[in-house]
């Protein structure tokens, strides 16, 4: 059981058993895909990342990740790594231990991707203001 007072946050660990770090506190990162070496690779573009996260459902909500809000940031590195910043719908959601591997595995299937890098995170917090609006016309918000 963990203790807190009011001004202490649950660490990331207590919502992910299996948290790989040795530091409650840090982030959880997931990898795929390989770093590339050969800079005549085609440069991957923002539109076709964002085409695969959209192929990415959240088990429980019948939306895909990107129009949910899910997607913080996407950053398009040198030699066509990826990072990006993710978080879920609530800190307990019972995929937050798988989802960012998923992501990670689902971006690596894009033609000539380095290396891939997702990041869960929780600040700031999602809220529905962050779905689209086609996500919000489908879950009638």
């Amino acid at each position: 059981m963990i203790n807190m007072n009011d001004s202490e946050k649950l660490p990331l660990s207590a919502f992910m058993p299996h948290h790989p770090s040795t530091n409650p506190h840090a982030p959880y990162t997931a990898k795929a895909g390989k770093k590339n070496n050969n800079s005549n690779k085609n440069k991957i573009e923002l539109s076709e990342v964002i085409k695969f996260l959209e192929t990415i459902y959240d088990p429980e909500i019948p939306v895909n990740i990107y129009d949910l809000g899910l997607i913080y940031d996407i950053k398009l590195l040198e030699d066509n790594d990826i990072k990006i910043k993710m978080s879920l719908t609530a800190p307990g959601c019972p995929v937050a231990g798988e989802m960012p591997g998923l992501v990670a595995n689902t971006i690596a299937n894009i033609p000539e991707v380095g290396l891939i890098e997702v990041q869960l995170v929780w600040e700031p917090a999602w809220t529905t203001d962050r779905m689209s609006e086609d996500a919000k016309m489908a879950l009638g918000i």
